[in-house]
């Protein structure tokens, strides 16, 4: 008895099954074969789960056929043909190609107009019939964006111009009202510097409101160090006022940077150790202010002290100011102190440019009978243009992707009452690549030269180590001219890891000297974010273009990039 039970179950099931899934087909036809085809070429959906569906599908296809040109079309009852078809009769009538829609400058400017027609005359212009959505879209995007957010455009008294070709005229619905931004208020970071709104942002109360615009121009904020936009801007109308609302945070944006290195002094034959201390500072005065620390130790009794201070948009005008102190001594040698000033405009939140004067003044510490003739007290004074583009990205390993900065200056050098005109250059720059979430590339091109009648050995660019080519000493190289290549090919294991090859490539000249040369940097390391910063480990062997390959050549380098 229940396997009789168990068999009517099943079979109520599958014909139950069959009688809930069974579709009804729609079959959609003209007034004759060419209407027929037309219909065809549109393409409709010919089953569906109820009538319903069929009738929804029906309203559809007339829609299409009004989108192309057939706006009188019509058609008959839905009419069964048996127990699961439906048929409908569609009338399309003339097909319309275009539209000549007759417009008043008052409403809408020609200028506006000729963004969606090649054809704009005096008081009409004419649009392709399948065009007229789009292009209506687009007038009154442009209309909003010039203070209007409530416009509201429409086509009225429409009607046939001739057999392919339809008339009507452009109006608006309401009177239009032009709105600008009346207050703007700060919501999360109440202390965001104001002079950013007004320059950085270049949003400012009294302007004409445009919230295209102004969305555009608050997702700059993630060029920004110390600040980013946590939601989309929000605005609030009344009868007479707009008020924008803007949400942002305060974000970390000071860190700390130093690194240990290991290596065998090839006299000593004992193990160096050497660091450096680099601190940046950011907007702790809710200025936009940036102070940047940095002093280094090399193993070759080299000292570096340098300190820079950037004010931006001084006295809420659109220039800033930058000074900075550099002192570099060289054992009991010389001493270099270099001050500057400059200042700088902001022409878009990746790029500013900078117009300053920097002076140089070196001492020469050693005696005169034992002080080499290539040192000599020497004082400069150099007029520089700097140029910056750079752009960020939204990484935790890797937050800058993009970097382009070069300085040119030129002025004159005196030394033992004689006097030379100098030009100088700096370059760098540099680009991740990213090739896919996990694999990127990274390259940077770094130089400086100095260009004179003669040189001295205290006014020489000095490099090389974990910030220029990798695997030699600190500072270790001398150059009045050089260039190099900095390649990392860079996988990351997590969003927190990443390992890294080391392919560095450098040139130099030394016109004090009569010294070309080139140099080479390979090795691997890898980059770890611990909750006390980026940890890096660099592992690196450099060698001379005649040099042969040794080990003991290797240098280790450690470094921690705290944010706080």
């Amino acid at each position: 008895m229940q396997k009789l039970f168990l068999l009517y179950l099943i079979i109520y099931i599958l014909f139950s099954s069959e009688g809930i899934c069974q579709n009804l087909q729609l079959d959609i036809k003209g007034e004759n074969l060419i209407e027929t085809a037309v219909i065809d070429s549109i393409s409709y959906k010919k089953f569906h789960p109820d009538i319903n569906a069929i009738t929804q599908e029906v309203n559809t296809l007339q829609k299409k056929l009004f989108h192309i040109g057939y706006v009188e079309s019509e058609h008959q009852p839905l009419t069964p043909k048996n127990d699961s078809t439906f048929q409908v009769v569609f009338n399309l009538k003339n097909k319309y190609q275009d539209i000549h829609i007759y417009y008043n400058e008052a409403i809408v400017a020609k200028d506006i107009i000729q963004l969606v027609s090649n054809q704009v005359y005096e008081n009409y212009f004419i649009l392709p019939f399948h065009t007229i959505e789009a292009a209506l879209y687009t007038i009154n995007s442009k209309i909003s964006d010039l203070g209007f957010p409530f416009s509201e455009i429409r086509l009225q008294d429409i009607s046939a111009k001739d057999q392919n070709t339809l008339q009507a005229k452009l109006e608006t619905k309401d009177v239009l009202e032009k709105r600008t931004i009346d207050k703007i208020i700060l919501k999360g970071y109440e202390k965001f510097p104001k002079s950013y709104l007004k320059h950085y942002l270049k949003i400012k109360p009294k302007t004409i409101f445009n919230l295209s615009q102004v969305k555009s121009k608050t997702e700059t904020l993630n060029e920004l160090k110390f600040a980013n936009q946590i939601k989309e801007p929000e605005v609030l109308f009344t009868k007479d006022s707009t008020i924008l609302y803007l949400y942002l945070e305060k974000s970390k944006s000071n860190s700390f940077d130093g690194f240990l290195g290991f290596g065998t002094n090839e006299e000593t034959k004992k193990v160096d150790l050497t660091g450096y201390l680099n601190l940046d500072l950011n907007n702790n005065l809710n200025y936009g202010e940036s102070f940047s620390l940095i002093y280094k130790s090399d193993e070759n009794e080299l000292k570096t002290f340098n300190a820079n201070l950037s004010l931006p948009y001084l006295f809420n005008s659109p220039l800033g100011v930058e000074v900075g102190l550099n002192i570099f001594k060289k054992d009991s040698s010389f001493t270099t102190v270099n001050q500057k000033a400059k200042l700088f405009y902001q022409i878009n939140p990746q790029t500013n440019v900078y117009f300053g004067i920097s002076n140089t003044k070196s001492n020469n510490l050693l005696e005169e009978d034992t002080s080499p003739l290539e040192i000599q007290d020497y004082n400069s004074n150099t007029y520089n243009v700097r140029f910056i583009y750079s752009k960020r990205q939204n990484s935790r390993l890797f937050s800058k992707n993009l970097l382009f900065d070069i300085e040119v200056g030129a002025g004159k050098r005196d030394f033992l009452s004689q006097s030379e005109n100098q030009t100088l250059f700096l370059f760098n720059a540099f680009k991740i690549f990213n090739l896919n979430p996990k694999n990127s590339a990274y390259l940077r091109l770094n130089g400086s030269g100095i260009f004179s009648d003669t040189y001295l050995e205290n006014e020489l660019y000095r490099f090389g180590g974990i910030n220029t080519i990798r695997g030699f000493e600190e500072n270790s190289i001398i150059a009045s001219l050089y260039g190099l290549l900095n390649t990392e090919y860079r996988y990351q294991l997590s969003n927190s890891i990443y390992i890294h090859s080391i392919i560095d490539f450098a040139y130099l000249e030394n016109k004090l000297l009569v010294q070309k040369e080139k140099l080479y940097g390979f090795g691997f390391g890898f980059g770890l974010l611990t909750k006390a910063g980026l940890l890096k480990f660099n592992y690196a062997n450099g060698k001379t273009e005649n040099q042969k390959f040794k080990f003991s050549n290797s240098k280790i380098h450690l470094s921690l990039t705290a944010v706080f």
